[in-house]
């Protein structure tokens, strides 16, 4: 955990980048601090559209008393079949100040969390610093989960080394192709894999408690897709050569057409037990072994 004067620079230099908003590799280059808008939607505060003990997440995040999430509106993708779309691509959410968002985190300890887990916070990065600043001051010491989709700027990132203790990225495509037409970003694969190296560097391989829950480390989530369309095999192949054969991957079978999904060919079906079952042969053909599986699909 960082000094809390190294925290206050940190936080600074984030808020700056507001300015001309580099927070996110779209680099949008708004003044968001005077109220522009670039692919977020985010002006200078954020929109927080619920906070909680969350019991669903990553078996490591969760634990056994729950993982303290909260829960950003807004993104910096476009994915069509994003699950929580009303949140992420429609902005159901609250304008937040910096002191309610820090109360916020001080109200998850005190329910017991084990973690405080922001989630959708690539955009908002300048902001947690300095809520985080002040919930620091007023006693917060439970680790900090960054859960992001993967969509990451490298500058941003080092100013979380030593903030962040837990980073959970999702690696969602393994070419561009697929990234440029489903989420609309030409550039996910390169992004996402320095990111995913930044993330390793700075906390290393998952590390659990007695409990298995996570006390820091990188927690990987690789959503399915139906068609191949994820690329999985080339992701696991880039984790095994390039980041570490003990990375712990969380292979994620509940894919189902939400959103603009029902009305695309490729991805309007549900992912079948023969796709998920080669997804798995090619994770341990990789040489991967650690993480999770969810249940088989149902056909």
């Amino acid at each position: 955990m960082v000094e809390l004067s190294e925290l206050e620079k940190k936080a600074e230099t984030a808020w700056q980048m507001l300015s001309d908003c580099s927070i996110c590799p779209r680099r949008c280059h708004v003044n968001r601090l005077q109220g522009e808008v670039g692919i977020c939607r985010t002006a200078e505060l954020p929109l927080v559209s619920s906070y909680n003990l969350h019991f669903g997440e990553e078996p490591p995040i969760s634990g056994h008393r729950g993982s303290g999430t909260i829960f950003f509106a807004n993104c910096n993708l476009r994915c069509l079949y994003c699950q929580n779309y009303p949140i992420s691509q429609m902005g159901n959410g609250e304008v937040t100040s910096l002191e309610t968002l820090a109360a916020m985190m001080l109200e998850l300890e005190k329910a017991n969390a084990h973690n405080i887990n922001f989630v959708t916070p690539t955009h908002v990065v300048a902001q947690i610093l300095k809520a985080l600043l002040i919930a620091r001051k007023k006693g917060l010491t439970l680790p900090i989960v960054y859960n992001s989709s993967g969509y990451d700027s490298l500058d941003t990132l080092k100013l979380l080394d030593g903030v962040v203790e837990i980073y959970m990225p999702d690696m969602r495509y393994g070419e561009n192709q697929s990234a440029s037409r489903f989420s609309g970003v030409k550039d996910y694969v390169e992004v996402n894999q320095a990111a995913i190296k930044e993330m390793h560097r700075q906390v290393g391989d998952l590390v659990v408690d007695e409990d298995g829950v996570a006390t820091r480390g990188v927690l990987i989530r690789h959503l399915v897709l139906p068609s191949g369309l994820s690329g999985s095999k080339k992701i696991f192949g880039f984790l095994a050569k390039e980041v570490s054969k003990n990375s712990y991957v969380g292979l994620m079978s509940q894919y189902f057409p939400a959103y603009e999904a029902p009305d695309i060919k490729e991805i309007c079906r549900r992912v079948n037990r023969s796709e998920f079952g080669q997804v798995k042969r090619w994770f341990f053909e990789a040489g991967l072994s650690k993480g999770y599986i969810q249940p088989e699909p149902l056909y």
